[in-house]
């Protein structure tokens, strides 16, 4: 005899009912009675906390209505839920990571940062869930120009990708991948499509590079696949570069970059590049391309 797997509805009831149970009345300011004969906060304590109704809170928790973000965002602030606990009732509801603020993002920054600089010689970037560029390794600077020259409102990696020079002669075949990229965005924004960040964030991009209005313009998506890219700074040998993807476990909507050289010729030629005096990223040239 087979068992039905719950599905998602019924499983965040089940996480939902699993940890207001696990609270007890002090935990949230109230006051315990001896009367309480069930573990754990009561639904009606849990629907007041909350802002909505007990029966709708009972209907949640039986799998049988689907929350708002923000509901459930409130639901779960009433139930004590950390950071990873929100993600994952933000998942079962079928919604995507809720955005990281300023502290976090600059929290992950510092703590990626050192894993970044670890690999010496392998070009490294930690992204937001908008692909700016929140902190980034010297063998990244040395390939690709120092982002903090570029402004603040365009340190992004699809503006760079399409309107920094440098990259664009720097990087061999530089199309397919600035297109995946692109179709990489939209597939993993979800709600971040409608943060003002993106908004201003395509603003620059229809200022700088005109001509590639339909990059962005766009509903196609594509996952950012794993493959070799070959790189060409001024006065150096094509090189190849391994290049990879992961997410930090602290933020899953972020994503880290890494450019791995693949032979111990390219890693040498990596690492000579690290000697060089720092430039700065270019971004001059979008203009005299879109007159073109």
């Amino acid at each position: 005899m087979s068992t039905a797997t719950p599905g998602p509805s019924q499983e965040l009831g089940a996480f939902l009912r699993a940890h207001r149970e696990l609270l007890k009345p002090a935990d949230v300011g109230l006051t315990a009675t001896l009367r309480r004969r069930t573990p754990g906060l009561r639904r009606e304590e849990v629907a007041s906390l909350s802002g909505v109704g007990l029966a709708w809170y009972t209907w949640l928790e039986q799998g049988r209505v689907t929350a708002s973000r923000q509901v459930l965002t409130s639901v779960a602030r009433a139930l004590r839920l950390d950071a990873a606990g929100l993600r994952h009732a933000m998942r079962l509801a079928g919604y995507h990571e809720p955005a990281a603020s300023d502290a976090e993002s600059t929290g992950l920054a510092a703590t990626v940062r050192p894993i970044l600089d670890s690999w010496p010689v392998s070009p490294a970037v930690l992204l937001d869930r908008h692909f700016d560029l929140l902190a980034w390794n010297a063998p990244w600077s040395a390939l690709w120009g120092s982002p903090e020259s570029v402004p603040a409102d365009r340190r992004n990696l699809m503006w760079l990708m399409v309107a920094d020079q440098r990259l664009r002669t720097v990087l061999h075949d530089w199309e397919p991948l600035a297109m995946n990229i692109f179709q990489h965005f939209r597939s993993q924004a979800g709600p971040a499509l409608a943060d003002p960040r993106t908004g201003e964030l395509y603003d620059r991009l229809e200022e700088d590079a005109p001509e590639l209005r339909h990059w962005w313009d766009c509903h196609s998506v594509a996952e950012l696949t794993a493959r070799t890219v070959t790189v060409q700074p001024p006065g150096m040998a094509p090189t190849a570069l391994s290049l990879s993807s992961f997410h930090p476990v602290d933020d899953p909507s972020a994503l880290v970059l890494l450019c791995t050289p693949l032979s111990e010729q390219d890693r040498q030629r990596i690492a000579a590049l690290c000697e060089r005096p720092l430039r700065a990223v270019e971004p001059e040239g979008a203009a005299e391309r879109a007159a073109g």
